[in-house]
């Protein structure tokens, strides 16, 4: 099916806050953790405290705020407004000096950030897109989570992340980067043409995805979730621990120069994977993101060695977002027209709430008795050590058995649509 024309002026829009966003995200989810961890030598168990009350704001955030935009008919002003207020709040972890205040802080942040981003940009691209194009738009913007890993990776070898003052300094650039971004919104972003705000009540937007007839109504739309949150629980099985187990466990302090060659590689693939959800269906498209992301564990598990940790890291990334696209694009086709703000709510639950809540706390679980290490003040860090592939494989085994499950219902005529 072709799709509708979009002009250039919506592809920047969609690269800038795109970028901007996951940038953002890249530090919040990858950086946060090793900014407790090197600053205040959080525990396990601190780390996957941070990531769920994260998960869980940035879960009731876009529930309410997804259906108050569909409410006043309006995306801009939620991206362009929330972007600015986002990007200051950034800022203020500069001064912060405790984890608990870096977790009551990061749940204000995101805030901001899931009504800008989660909420508002996530429904403007469902609004901007249709069943011929929306492979691409997801395939471009799933890309760009890997393309903001390497710009953060790349942006902070040039700092020493074991002195506060570099931690200032970042905080200051992205800060302000978002900011401006989002001050750029107000002449870049255009609202669907067709996008009218719902005479429904607040409160009957708000529950309307959670109404046992519109379930009925999109049966289908409600499993892809269920196994989405399931593809995240895996990831964010390991995610938290990432940088630290390639910095500290494998020894690995150039991991940047290592990560960045896989990221590139798994961004050009991703780009271009779009293409085959649009030519194939979510049936074809999502088995090859789950054997890529399942050798990569198994790599990653089984060794340590530069060249193979390279390999596995360039299947893990390449799984996780082509994976990432290709359940984005399936969730999208579904959301019922003129009502995607209404739905961003139970799209965030299943992409960020329930993985947030799950995935760290199993690897915190796994990690409960890792080794430990002095550091020069007397205090103790501990080791991620290679349990966390194994356990987050064991989810994606579960996952693949789900989605081949329902598929099989399907061919046998059964009620999943």
């Amino acid at each position: 099916m072709e799709g509708k024309e979009l002009n250039k002026r919506f592809w920047v829009a969609m690269l800038v806050f795109g970028l901007m966003g996951q940038v953002a995200w890249v530090v919040e989810n990858m950086y946060f953790n090793v900014f407790i961890y090197k600053m205040f030598h959080a525990s396990a168990a601190d780390i996957s405290a941070m990531v769920m009350a994260s998960a869980v704001m940035a879960a009731l955030t876009t529930l309410i705020m997804g259906a108050v935009s569909d409410k006043v008919g309006k995306r801009k002003a939620f991206m362009s407004v929330g972007y600015i207020i986002w990007g200051l709040s950034i800022i203020t972890f500069a001064y912060i000096k405790s984890i608990f205040m870096t977790i009551v802080m990061d749940c204000i942040m995101t805030f901001f950030g899931s009504t800008a981003n989660d909420a508002a940009y996530n429904a403007w691209l469902t609004d901007r897109g249709d069943t011929g194009n929306r492979g691409k738009i997801e395939g471009i913007n799933s890309m760009m989570p890997l393309v903001s890993i390497l710009i953060v990776f790349g942006g902070f070898m040039s700092f020493n992340l074991d002195e506060h003052s570099s931690w200032v300094t970042i905080y200051y650039i992205i800060g302000a980067a978002t900011t401006l971004i989002g001050i750029a919104g107000a002449f870049l972003i255009e609202d669907a043409p067709d996008l009218k705000k719902t005479e429904d009540s607040l409160g009957d937007t708000l529950l309307y995805s959670f109404r046992p007839s519109v379930f009925k109504e999109n049966r289908l739309l409600y499993f892809i979730l269920v196994e989405f949150a399931m593809f995240g629980i895996s990831i964010q099985v390991f995610m938290p621990y990432l940088i630290i187990y390639y910095e500290k466990t494998l020894g690995m302090s150039n991991y940047v120069l290592i990560m960045a060659p896989a990221i590139l590689a798994a961004a050009v693939v991703t780009a271009f994977y779009g293409k085959v959800y649009d030519k194939n269906g979510f049936k074809v498209s999502i088995k090859l993101p789950l054997v890529m992301l399942a050798a990569g564990y198994l790599l990653l598990y089984a060794t340590k060695s530069m060249v193979p940790v390279f390999i596995g890291s360039l299947l893990m990334m390449s799984g996780y977002l082509t994976g990432m696209s290709v359940f984005g694009a399936k969730i999208r086709d579904l959301i019922p027209e003129n009502k995607s703000g209404r739905f961003q709510g139970v799209r965030i639950i299943g992409q960020v709430f329930i993985p947030g809540l799950i995935g760290p706390a199993i690897g915190a679980a796994v990690l409960k008795d890792a080794e430990l290490i002095y550091n020069d003040d007397g205090t103790t860090s501990f080791l991620p050590d290679k349990s966390i592939w194994v356990a987050a494989l064991l989810v994606l085994i579960l996952l693949a058995a789900v989605i081949w499950g329902r598929e099989r219902r399907k061919k046998l005529g059964q009620n999943v649509k």
